[in-house]
């Protein structure tokens, strides 16, 4: 008869283990049901963003693009009176460069003599 209540109680026990162990669980799977759904929804907004982000990127690189087109493709006329204008600037540059080189070399010359 001490068997009998040695077995129901080991049973009961392992019974009510069970239970606690099985409500623990199933707890722990509604919050992580419950935490999956939030970061889901995170991850969505995130998303948005990064799509915002990306668009407003390559809005940014096509206006850059554009800034930089425009600098270096101007209208054949522009470019051909900028470099005109350019080339006489370099003129004028060169000359006074000859000169001044003249003018060393003049004294030089007086040192030398």
């Amino acid at each position: 008869m001490v068997w009998v209540v040695v077995w129901v109680v080991l049973v009961l026990g392992t019974l009510v283990g069970a239970f606690l162990l099985g409500r623990d669980l199933w707890r722990r799977a509604r919050a992580l049901v419950t935490e999956l759904e939030r970061a889901s929804a995170v991850l969505g907004e995130l998303a948005e963003h990064a799509s915002t982000l990306a668009e407003q990127a390559q809005e940014a690189e096509r206006a850059a693009r554009a800034a930089r087109e425009a600098v270096l493709l101007p209208e054949p006329r522009e470019a051909r009176a900028r470099w005109s204008r350019l080339r006489a600037e370099a003129a004028v540059r060169r000359e006074r460069r000859r000169a001044r080189d003249r003018a060393v070399r003049e004294t030089w010359r007086g040192y030398t003599r």
